[in-house]
């Protein structure tokens, strides 16, 4: 099996798992945490927990968070081929975080200097047999775009597979569905969750969703939570999995884990049903643990925790 050449996203996540509604203007109780983070970063994280050979193509600032969070990659066993950019920042990103949604509020810094040519260059050296997955906020972002779009050129070129998470309902409106769809046009696989649906395909169900989007793309997957995920093809047929059942502790990065767990079995062979079932599993095991990544061994968790530690939530799934 070849490479899985992951493009996108490398952030410094601060996770702010508040206790209760926050109070604006006044104190909330939280538990602090500051890890790596990133669409792109997160999945390839959890393709290689999955066994799978995986390189991450993004762009870091010449800065210690930079430094500390490629080492984080290259110690969970990802390939490095990202970029260093002098005088940029790292991208950081905080989150606020419960049980049952997360906001993001962004700082892309080095991400949107993402270089194109040194995107198209990644691609090209990999060995034949691998594959593209490309995070959507490359596309999403005027400064990154080119990157976005080289990498799509690149994989064509190639001849080798590619996927796309569709990354985010409202910058996916800001840029509009019909501009992403042109984009993304012939891929071999879309992912989205139901609002990014939403915005894509307008409203219905996740089966109708995932159909209409074939007609852009060959496969397309709708993740719906804890209500599972379903599977449409070009030809017509179509395929659901429910969520499995565990205790919610945090969702950051559980669609991230989906796509890994999803991709790993694709990749290797295995049919639609078998796949969401994979996604549905890595999914599940990543809303056990607070924070968008595979959880560290014993003795190298170096999170700040600030506040009291928030029981788990209820019941649900990826």
């Amino acid at each position: 099996m070849g490479t899985v050449i992951v493009v996108g996203d490398l952030v410094t996540d601060v996770l702010v798992e508040h206790d209760g509604p926050i109070r604006a203007g006044s104190d909330t109780a939280a538990a602090i945490r500051v890890s790596g983070g990133g669409q792109a970063a997160n999945t390839a994280a959890w393709l290689a927990r999955a066994g799978r050979a995986t390189t991450l193509v993004a762009a870091v600032g010449a800065d210690q968070a930079g430094r500390d969070r490629v080492a984080e990659l290259v110690t969970a066993g990802v390939g490095d081929a990202i970029q260093v950019r002098a005088g940029a920042v790292t991208g950081s990103v905080v989150v606020l975080t419960g049980a049952d949604e997360r906001t993001m509020i962004t700082d892309r810094g080095a991400c949107l200097l993402l270089d194109p040519e040194h995107v198209t260059a990644a691609i090209r050296a990999a060995a034949p047999g691998g594959h593209l997955h490309l995070s959507g906020y490359p596309l999403l972002h005027a400064g990154s775009r080119p990157a976005g779009l080289a990498a799509l050129t690149a994989a064509k070129d190639q001849g080798i597979t590619v996927s796309v998470d569709a990354a985010s309902a409202a910058p996916l409106r800001d840029a509009g569905a019909e501009l992403f769809l042109a984009w993304v046009r012939g891929v071999d696989l879309l992912l989205c969750n139901a609002d990014e649906a939403t915005v894509l395909a307008g409203p219905g169900d996740a089966v109708a969703q995932a159909s209409r989007l074939t007609e852009f793309v060959q496969h397309a997957v709708v993740k719906r939570g804890a209500g599972g995920a379903v599977w449409a093809s070009r030809d017509g047929s179509s395929w659901s999995v429910p969520g499995v059942p565990v205790p919610v502790k945090d969702p950051t990065g559980a669609g991230d884990a989906f796509a890994a767990g999803l991709l790993a079995a694709w990749l290797a062979g295995a049919a639609p049903p078998d796949a969401l079932t994979s996604g549905a599993a890595l999914g599940a095991a990543a809303v056990q643990h607070v924070g968008a990544r595979p959880p560290r061994p014993v003795g190298l968790d170096r999170d700040t925790r600030l506040g009291p530690d928030p029981a788990a939530g209820s019941r649900g799934s990826f």
